[in-house]
């Protein structure tokens, strides 16, 4: 089913439960008022009891600079990201769609994460896509953009229809999202998400 029409610069360092499966969220926009970080606080809200949602802060990392993408001088920032997409057992992306495609600063930062290619911590990493636009499509070139992107990092990417939720202008209303029907799919959307990574997690210790 396709949906229709923290200001801090702190990395979140995930923290596992005993049990909880652990997301790490990354909006792909730096605006304050963005609708699509809206949209992941609202899957912090909307996860199972099981599932915790933490929400990465981007607005400090730099531009990709390969003669700084080394233990020596790697920014501070990007290794703070790094280490939190680690440490979670998954990503949850939320984009907009700028031009037909992904934001600039979202393709920044998962350049800064894909590298070293063979040290990557998005290598085998589950990985979910969603995301919000007033327009009606609801940033669907973007994600499907995106999902070529992530493949390329050999990040895992959950195999679900999307959450694409257009018209969002009239589904937000100060950062929260008050559409019901919105927020049952969205719910829908974490159970399965949450029930998949733990099932993926079960194969993997089987293996």
């Amino acid at each position: 089913m396709f949906m229709s029409p923290n200001t801090s610069n702190t990395m979140v360092r995930i923290a596992p439960g005993e049990g909880a499966t652990t997301i790490l969220g990354i909006a792909g926009s730096l605006r304050r008022s963005s609708i699509n970080r809206a949209l992941l606080e609202a899957t912090r809200d909307l996860a199972p009891k099981n599932t915790r949602v933490e929400i990465a802060e981007i607005a400090g990392i730099p531009l990709y600079n390969q003669d700084l993408d080394n233990d020596r001088d790697r920014p501070l920032e990007v290794s703070a990201l790094k280490s939190a997409v680690a440490d979670a057992d998954a990503v949850l992306i939320a984009t907009p769609e700028y031009n037909f495609g992904v934001p600039g600063v979202l393709k920044n930062v998962i350049d800064w994460v894909s590298r070293p290619a063979m040290r990557s911590p998005l290598a085998h990493k589950p990985v979910g896509i969603i995301g919000a636009s007033p327009g009606a499509l609801g940033t669907a070139r973007a994600q499907e953009q995106l999902k070529t992107i992530m493949l390329s990092t050999l990040a895992v990417l959950f195999p679900h229809p999307g959450v694409l939720v257009g018209g969002a202008g009239q589904k937000f209303e100060d950062g929260q999202l008050v559409d019901d029907e919105t927020a049952a799919f969205l719910s829908d959307y974490m159970k399965q998400l949450s029930e998949w990574l733990r099932k993926t997690e079960s194969h993997a210790h089987a293996a």
